[in-house]
């Protein structure tokens, strides 16, 4: 997992000038909905309230790496390595997913906020959408999918 500022993104192989120029450009006024950028990477832009940590669970993808960022708001990101997790739902290839229980090991965490990404690869598993803080919060996140 890469964690950073989004001025820092062109500094990554992994994301190409067109996926730069597009978040690049992201702004919170943009639409929720799917984009695409190019014949190799995707955006979908969301608008959702987060979760009690309890009732979300660590997914993986395979063909996909994951951009994560918020254009409003903070939400917490878990993540952990997926060698070892027990399997909750088997991997959906046709959506690019697999499900997690959750670990008894030790866990890492980041905080997303605007202006900061997290580059998400296949191996690493990760819990997105929890709640920063006690009390759930409406964001606004872009999710950029580079195929591999």
């Amino acid at each position: 997992m890469i964690i950073d500022k989004l001025e820092n993104i062109s500094n990554y192989n992994a994301v190409s000038k067109n996926v730069f120029d597009f978040l690049i450009s992201l702004t919170p006024e943009i639409e929720t909905g799917h984009y695409l950028i190019d014949e190799f990477s995707y955006a979908n832009i969301d608008v959702y309230d987060t979760k009690m940590p309890e009732n979300c669970k660590f997914e993986a993808h395979k063909k996909y790496i994951d951009i994560q960022m918020l254009l409003s708001g903070a939400e917490e990101l878990d993540y952990t390595l997926v060698g070892g997790l027990k399997v909750f739902q088997e991997y959906d290839a046709q959506k690019d997913i697999m499900f997690f229980e959750n670990p008894d090991r030790i866990i890492d965490k980041v905080i997303l906020q605007p202006e900061k990404f997290a580059i998400i690869y296949p191996h690493e598993a990760h819990k997105p959408q929890m709640t920063f803080g006690n009390s759930p919060q409406n964001v606004k996140k872009v999710v950029v999918k580079i195929h591999l």
